[in-house]
């Protein structure tokens, strides 16, 4: 944001367009004009979108909360305008409307970007300066740069629950900065995704029903300490993605549910405006002031405080008629598509990648009906990456199982290499599957505790070999057994268990050795990258494959033994004749398991296997993983076609 956007400044052909443009869908910095603004001569200047209210008043402390503020109308565009000289910094305000039918309601301003901590919520007389930034360097490198083939490992945050002071007050994000991001940065991961950070009434929503579409919550700082964090994250190569709710919205009689008495930001038809499942309300995604109000807080968020990437939250209910609870109606073709929701998400993904074609922009979507990730030209919606949650589904309800059970259904584990590349994915261990009576992961696994945690080391170095990019809920990277609790720090006391405090340096070095090995992402987007060796055993339970990278020499092997048996002599093919040294294994005393050293390399044999011609021999670990690298290989094979990846 340029320091100019806080001020209203507009010439009155530009005030015109800006109006014009916000009735059209097609103001995407309605922030500029809407919403409260200090002018040059030290005055400020009010303004909201009420179209069908009778009356609105500015109220707040600097006339005592009484209607002596009228607001006129510009009735071209049901925008409400007044300009005070007696409100100062730090004064608070709503605006009390008189709704069509009468009704008189104090509501916030949606525009502001600053609030008082809830539960109150009027919003603050504040003025947002521009910030001189000091990381250019990293969104150099950013443009640059193919996210498709770069690392992308990602640790998932609620802010306020991360840790607790002793008083047990959350960190704000100037505590943050100085803990959190040398604790990322030292855990390898390469961006930290947060729940919403925009303000909301109730911390049991964890943010996902939004009042504040361009206000930083103020119970977690001040917009100048996360735009330092932010600063901050980037100087320590850390990127920095939200998550954003632009699908539905809080029903608090305060925020924005029928705020000027008629369904203004929601759907007309109540049944569509009403959001069963969560409570909440649906914006009319088709109405061009919704659009507009929509685009303009992304594009705020991107703009204002330079963040790498936005996570759209709950797609399926923005792109399915029949996606909630309630009663639905087809649409004009018969169909069960949220045509509004469809077009809408185009059009954000096609502003967004024209302003900022490095922006990451993630769904969270579950169906596999609409294409949700590539070009929009295609019928794609045009994100970059989606949440693979038919992944996360299958391999949770496989590690969560007895063993004597999983060659039953060890194609939960492998069927995900059959659609690897239909979208672009994100591979998420998430908020979701630790609350709700779901378990912690760690409390999911089976069997003992010395078993549990070889099992999570055995799902997370599944999950990193895997092709996609990577995300994992906080307190997971060292097996908190407990759930997530929102008003609660994490159980940072678990770290004084030997065994916690390994699984935590097993994480950490996992997470490096992702980063530090090409063949783990360099192909992360064609079938080339992945080749099954064996997705047969399902009687021994053993699962192995090969992740390429550009090279040929580069290329890793992964045996995964889903079973606490260890397998002795167990062998496979290999692409190439030669030396094969191990150079990870989950099972290592160091990560709390119990072997001292590791497997003596492996020296090819030539025997037949599957479509091989030479074979190794080594030895699995019970519950454990292997992964092995070629030392001294004779290339004489040609690789494998991209149908490796299905084959079995």
């Amino acid at each position: 944001m340029t320091e100019n956007s806080e001020k209203d400044d507009f010439s009155t052909a530009e005030e015109l367009e800006a109006k014009r443009a916000f009735t059209t869908g097609e103001n995407f910095h309605a922030r500029k004009l809407l919403g409260l603004h200090k002018l040059g001569n030290g005055q400020y200047r009010f303004r909201v979108w009420a179209p069908n209210a009778e009356k609105v008043w500015v109220v707040g402390d600097f006339n005592d909360w009484q209607v002596t503020d009228v607001m006129t109308c510009d009735g071209s565009c049901g925008i409400w305008e007044a300009t005070l000289s007696t409100p100062k910094p730090g004064d608070l305000y709503k605006f009390r409307i008189q709704q069509k039918g009468g009704n008189v309601i104090d509501k916030f301003d949606p525009f502001s970007v600053k609030f008082e901590k809830r539960p109150n919520n009027a919003a603050e007389i504040y003025t947002l300066q521009e910030k001189k930034w000091k990381d250019g360097l990293w969104h150099a490198r950013k443009k640059r740069s193919n996210y498709f083939r770069r690392p992308l490992n990602i640790y998932e945050v609620h802010s306020s629950s991360w840790r607790h002071h002793d008083d047990g007050t959350p960190y704000s994000f100037s505590d943050l900065k100085e803990t959190l991001i040398p604790y990322v940065k030292e855990m390898g991961y390469t961006h930290i995704e947060f729940m919403p950070l925009m303000e909301h009434p109730l911390g049991a929503s964890w943010g996902y029903q939004l009042t504040g579409y361009f206000a930083l919550s103020a119970s977690y700082g001040t917009p100048e300490e996360f735009q330092d964090f932010v600063e901050a994250c980037h100087l320590q190569n850390i990127g920095v993605l939200l998550d954003w709710v632009p699908g539905h919205f809080s029903v608090n009689n305060d925020a924005l549910a029928y705020y000027d008495g008629t369904p203004q930001f929601e759907y007309t038809d109540p049944d569509r405006a009403k959001n069963i499942r969560w409570g909440s309300l649906n914006f009319d995604l088709g109405k061009p002031q919704v659009q507009s109000f929509l685009i303009s807080s992304l594009l705020f968020w991107l703009e204002t405080f330079h963040v790498d990437g936005i996570r759209v939250d709950a797609v399926s209910n923005m792109i399915y008629r029949d996606y909630d609870e309630g009663p639905w109606l087809p649409n004009h073709e018969g169909g069960n598509r949220n045509l509004e929701g469809y077009y809408f998400l185009q059009k954000l993904n096609a502003v967004v990648k024209k302003d900022y074609p490095e922006a990451l922009m993630i769904a969270e979507e579950s169906s596999s009906e609409t294409q949700v990730t590539g070009l929009i030209e295609t019928g794609a919606l045009g994100f970059d990456f989606k949440w693979n949650m038919g992944w996360m589904n299958d391999v949770l309800r496989f590690y969560e199982m007895d063993p004597i059970h999983r060659k039953h259904h060890f194609e939960l584990v492998t069927f995900s290499f059959m659609y690897m590349l239909n979208e672009h994915y994100i591979l998420p261990l998430s908020h979701d599957e630790v609350v709700h009576g779901k378990k912690s992961l760690m409390h999911k696994m089976w069997g003992d505790r010395y078993k549990q945690f070889a099992q999570l080391r055995n799902l997370y170095t599944f999950m990193m070999t895997h092709p996609g990019k990577k995300l994992l809920f906080m307190g997971s990277e060292w097996g908190q057994f407990l759930e997530w609790k929102y008003d609660e720090g994490l159980e940072w006391v678990d770290l004084d268990d030997a065994l916690n405090h390994a699984m935590q340096q097993f994480t950490r070095q996992l997470n490096q050795f992702y980063k530090d090995e090409r063949a783990l992402w360099e192909l992360d987007d064609v079938w080339e990258t992945l080749e099954v060796i064996d997705a047969d055993n399902r009687e021994e339970s053993v699962l192995s494959f090969i992740r390429h990278g550009k090279r040929k020499t580069d290329f890793l092997i992964v045996i995964l033994n889903m079973t606490p048996v260890e397998r002795r002599g167990f062998t496979i093919g290999v692409p190439y004749k030669g030396t094969y040294r191990e150079v990870f294994n989950t099972e290592m005393a160091e990560f709390g398991g119990t072997w001292q050293s590791h497997n003596p390399d492996c020296v090819s044999q030539p025997q037949a296997f599957k479509q091989y011609t030479e074979t190794i021999s080594t030895t699995v670990p019970a519950l454990g993983v292997i992964i092995l690298k070629p030392e001294k290989i004779k290339v004489t094979r040609k690789r494998t076609s991209g149908k490796g990846a299905g084959e079995s």
